[in-house]
């Protein structure tokens, strides 16, 4: 459920942010955990198992706070300055509780961590490492940077499923207005001559009627399936289940595999050259990799706990290719191993480029053919009794 709570926050402003909650108790004890004193719970109705609630813009912040910084402000006026800038909203509730934690004596590390369901553990870690150093617009400028390499990788391969998922929505569509409102129809003008269609003709015009005195019941069934398929795509536990499957066929997994470890590398490179310890680095990357790999990143841990350099721990545990060892083994000679690691990502990341590149020049190609086979056979189907009737007619 979600409500729209109205509060006053610590400067005596009227706020108004929307929070997911099961009820309005627990909504207000949400905004009250906030700083805020809420004056106001109101229902905004049930929230769709697959809507999600605009979130805070962590990357937009870090750019905005690190420009600031390096134009010569301190941290809380850059702060100060963002708050006054978001007059209303949650954006302006995060601010102004970060702002409140600083003024009370928190660093800025601990400030952010009081919003875990914006800022994940790797920008508080970030942070709380740059706090030694007292650089912070150096380690927002390496989350950035990391955060646009994660972005840039996964619309690349969006944008190339894009043209695939939009040829297969428009054959679907035209598949379906044939068998939806042209077979019917030509179902019901070949109704006098039944008996001397061919067999296939006569099969499809079969279906046809079939689907013609049935209409409603296979939308109601068609948009049932795609509720449900919606729904289930939505819950964590169908999505895991279904990249299990994925992870068992070979040629996929093996490069479902090779793209988590390259977000394993990287992220593990960021939080090195932030001056995290190795083993430290390997606990907090635990839950952004796949189930599948998890229990071998805990080998790996335990592994360089024991002492073991890092590319022999992550190639005993099945976390190394033989490109990522050899990269590896040249980053522990030289101590630059958390650079090491982002160049390996970056190796990973064009080697998964190349692939989707690969695979939609050829899967595009064959998904129109086949479209174009299947819409063909229909019209063929259809208009074959009238080529018959034309011949026995000469």
């Amino acid at each position: 459920m979600q409500y729209l709570v109205k509060a006053l926050d610590a400067k005596q402003h009227i706020v108004a942010l929307t929070l997911s909650a099961t009820t309005d108790a627990i909504a207000a004890d949400a905004a009250g955990k906030l700083g805020l004193r809420v004056l106001s719970v109101r229902s905004q109705g049930i929230a769709l198992p697959f809507s999600r609630a605009a979130g805070f813009p962590v990357t937009l912040f870090s750019v905005e706070l690190m420009s600031l910084l390096e134009a010569g402000l301190n941290l809380v006026e850059a702060l100060q300055t963002l708050s006054d800038k978001e007059t209303h909203g949650d954006r302006h509730v995060v601010l102004t509780g970060i702002l409140d934690a600083i003024y009370r004596g928190e660093s800025f590390s601990q400030a952010v961590a009081r919003f875990p369901q914006h800022f994940s553990p790797l920008y508080v870690a970030t942070l709380k490492a740059s706090e030694r150093t007292g650089n912070v617009s150096e380690s927002l400028s390496r989350y950035i940077a990391y955060q646009e390499e994660l972005d840039r990788v996964r619309k690349r391969i969006v944008s190339a499923m894009i043209y695939p998922a939009v040829l297969m929505l428009v054959g679907t569509l035209v598949i379906g207005f044939l068998m939806f409102y042209v077979v019917p129809r030509f179902a019901h003008v070949y109704e006098d001559i039944s008996g001397n269609l061919p067999f296939f003709s006569a099969m499809l015009l079969a279906a046809g009627r079939g689907i013609q005195r049935n209409g409603l019941a296979i939308a109601a069934a068609g948009a049932s399936l795609i509720g449900f398929g919606a729904y289930g795509l939505s819950r964590a536990s169908f999505r895991a289940w279904i990249n299990e499957r994925l992870w068992s066929i070979p040629a996929i997994g093996e490069r479902m595999k090779v793209y988590q470890l390259a977000r394993l590398y990287r992220t593990v490179g960021m939080l090195l050259r932030a001056g995290i310890p190795a083993v430290h680095s390997l606990d907090m990357v635990r839950d952004l990799l796949s189930v599948q790999l998890r229990p071998q990143l805990t080998r790996a841990r335990h592994l360089v706990e024991q002492g073991q350099p890092m590319s022999s721990a992550m190639d005993s545990a099945g976390l190394a290719t033989q490109v990522a060892k050899r990269m590896m083994l040249v980053g522990e000679r030289s101590g630059e191993m958390g650079e090491m690691m982002g160049r390996i990502a970056q190796f990973h990341d064009d080697q998964i480029a190349r692939y989707v590149d690969w695979f939609t020049r050829a899967f595009e190609p064959l998904l129109m053919a086949v479209l174009g086979i299947a819409v063909g056979l229909v019209v063929v189907l259809m208009y074959m009794p009238i080529f018959e009737l034309a011949g026995s007619i000469q």
